[in-house]
């Protein structure tokens, strides 16, 4: 049998130059010891990062504008004189503040993750994009993590980190949100989109708006847009499928037979189109990959390994945080009276 393994931080290869592979650095190594050079730790460019950053923060900001003034009109129905573009510039910061929040917290729990593990890893890149042709004025973060994985334990521990940290952010942010928000009378000629409502939206949209009268729907405050797409982020990556956030803690929870989940999800997730056209992106990008690479997440060392008790109690959680945020038909362009 393998030994147990140590809940102390995996060695990290770069802390000490010119060390064993897998062993704790000593320097310098001893008499007769076979000894192999690591490479230098990867800087980040600290520059791309904070320009990445300023200019997603200024696409989101001329975005959440845009949905502060339609936030002012009630659907249009009240007219709003525009004198400066600085007040709904200023407004748009509840939008664009709130989803780089939500955002950066995923983001920088997987990457505080990787540091306690030792497991080198890039700071996050923010992924902007113009706010013409995309509703959020952003396509999300990332980081690169430059190392595998030692273990089933760094890898759960990871992947689920990311999720709960932009999960514990969005949620406040839907409460406040919605307390800002109100209840407008949609006019007859209008036509928007219609946004999915998840089980946690609709609880607390019950909580703080009460019953929504027929003709009328609830005139969402940036802030509250910005918490429902986090709870849309969320959604998606908890998905169990190949190297999703999900897709690792089903690796680390199921092993090989993870390989069956991957492939039920990209199943249902086709089935989803014919619910909404809004899962077409996603079942094409999981036909290519099943295609391209196979529905199995590259193997771990020790994927025979149980997890322990509270990691699975963990994994439970996570799969409550995936149904609480899940929507059928997450957006489609509908007139909202019609629905």
């Amino acid at each position: 049998m393998p030994p147990a393994e140590s809940m102390e931080p995996s060695p990290d290869p770069w802390s000490t130059p010119g060390t064993t592979p897998g062993e704790p650095g000593t320097w310098p190594p001893s008499p007769g010891r076979a000894w192999t050079a690591w490479p230098r730790r990867p800087k980040d460019r600290i520059w791309l990062h904070v320009l990445l950053l300023v200019a997603t923060a200024l696409t989101t900001t001329i975005v959440g504008a845009d949905q502060y003034y339609s936030f002012l009109t009630d659907f249009g129905a009240r007219r709003v004189i525009v004198r400066s573009a600085l007040p709904f510039l200023l407004g748009g910061l509840w939008y664009s503040l709130t989803i780089l929040a939500i955002l950066g917290a995923h983001e920088m729990g997987h990457y505080l993750a990787c540091r306690y593990y030792r497991i080198s890893a890039s700071l996050p890149y923010f992924i902007p994009f113009p706010p013409l042709l995309f509703v959020t004025g952003t396509l999300g973060a990332v980081i690169r993590i430059r190392q595998p994985f030692g273990s089933k334990r760094q890898l759960f521990d990871v992947g689920v980190a990311g999720p709960f940290a932009g999960f514990l952010v969005a949620l406040p942010a839907l409460f406040v949100g919605l307390s800002l928000s109100n209840v407008a009378r949609v006019p007859s000629n209008f036509v928007g989109f219609d946004l999915g409502e998840p089980l946690l939206y609709q609880f607390a949209s019950r909580l703080l708006r009460g019953p929504i009268p027929d003709g009328y729907s609830v005139n969402l405050h940036p802030m509250a847009f910005a918490a429902w797409l986090g709870l849309l982020v969320t959604m998606l990556n908890l998905l169990p499928f190949w190297q999703l956030d999900g897709g690792h803690v089903s690796y680390a929870v199921f092993g090989r037979r993870s390989r069956i989940v991957s492939l039920a999800t990209a199943a249902i997730t086709i089935v989803l189109t014919f619910v909404s056209l809004s899962w077409s992106l996603w079942a094409l990008l999981m036909v290519v990959i099943l295609v391209v690479v196979g529905p199995s997440h590259p193997p771990i060392a020790d994927e025979n390994a149980a997890l322990d008790p509270s990691r699975r109690w963990l994994a439970v959680a996570a799969l409550a945080v995936f149904v609480v945020c899940f929507m059928p038909a997450p957006i489609q362009p509908l007139d909202l009276l019609h629905r």
